[in-house]
């Protein structure tokens, strides 16, 4: 991978900056793009704003050769306060659409979970209403397999068209071939997801409202606010990560700017101006407890930018992602 420099980031600025639908920015605060509002500086921004846009930026990192961070909602996503030495991707305009023709659905990458969901009710059908209660974005959500309520992505996704940070490919794959399992894809770092294609089935516009209502009431009931990044520990087999870190007095546990949230123990709140390097390390401190004091590891299902690989080995088992190629959230 090329060394990133200043002048190497520039230079991919500079190639960019006659792009239709694409726009540029230094040193942005990943604070700003992520919903734990914590984090340090990413060096350069790229707003994408259309297919076509996106297709010459992709090829242009795949030139350049440099470390990739793809933003969505930012609903997944810890970076350390040193920040991210490369270049943020963030999808927006034509990729955040959501079209129908019959029960098809095409969503951006960039959709949000919760319109894309309401867009669908609103439009006679069904399967997606889960959707409403996750905050992410449908490129993240195909990445992870994410679900709630009864269903999860793989229950209606037919192909995803992928975008190639490596070689500036664009191709679309069948959803079969992305392996999907509980809060998992096969996807690489350097695979981003620009697009999504649903079978979805006719359903009744009133009852889908009513099902929407009720996703929305449960989550405000028994879900926080704030700044937070949803639940951080995949649920272990046969047990729930929350009852755990509850049972192990962890629930209002705090590392300086950090907290496990009083109102659900898989929640880390985050305080204003806060520190994205004590989230990590209460996240640490949760499952080393954990650990000694049940045998069973839990695994952070956040992704994690610009932390040692120790850190990260810790909490999820795997390397950091800012030594990858590309890395990607919702």
């Amino acid at each position: 991978m090329t060394r990133v420099t200043a002048e190497l980031l520039d230079q991919i600025a500079n190639s960019l900056s006659g792009v239709d639908g694409v726009g540029t920015e230094r040193n942005v605060s990943a604070g700003t793009l992520c919903t734990y509002r914590v984090g340090g500086p990413i060096e350069l921004l790229v707003r994408v704003a259309t297919y076509e846009a996106l297709a010459e930026v992709v090829a242009t990192i795949a030139e350049h050769d440099v470390p990739v961070l793809t933003i969505g909602k930012g609903s997944n996503l810890l970076v350390a306060d040193a920040g991210f030495d490369g270049v943020g991707l963030v999808l927006d305009g034509e990729c955040t659409d959501v079209t129908f023709e019959g029960t098809i659905v095409k969503a951006g990458g960039a959709a949000s979970l919760p319109v894309a969901a309401r867009a669908t009710v609103a439009a006679g059908l069904t399967g997606f209403e889960w959707a409403v209660g996750v905050p992410g974005t449908v490129g993240g959500a195909v990445r992870m397999n994410a679900g709630g309520h009864g269903s999860d992505m793989a229950a209606s996704l037919v192909t995803v068209e992928l975008a190639n940070l490596r070689d500036g490919s664009i191709s679309t794959v069948p959803a079969h071939d992305l392996e999907l399992s509980y809060r998992h894809s096969r996807l690489q770092p350097w695979e981003l997801v620009a697009n999504a294609t649903l079978q979805l089935e006719p359903g009744d516009a009133e009852a889908g409202a009513a099902e929407l209502k009720e996703i929305v009431r449960w989550r405000r009931e028994h879900q926080p606010g704030g700044a937070n990044a949803g639940s951080v520990f995949t649920n272990p087999p046969g047990d729930s990560a929350g009852r755990m870190i509850d049972a192990a007095g962890l629930k209002g546990h705090r590392v300086g700017s950090a907290e496990v949230s009083p109102k659900h123990a898989n929640f880390i709140q985050a305080d204003p101006d806060g520190s994205a390097d004590d989230v990590m390390a209460l996240m640490i401190e949760i499952v080393d407890r954990l650990e000694s004091a049940t045998g069973v590891r839990l695994h952070a299902e956040t992704r994690l930018v610009g932390f040692a690989a120790s850190e990260v080995e810790r909490v999820q088992g795997t390397q950091p992602a800012s030594g990858e190629r590309g890395t990607t959230n919702g």
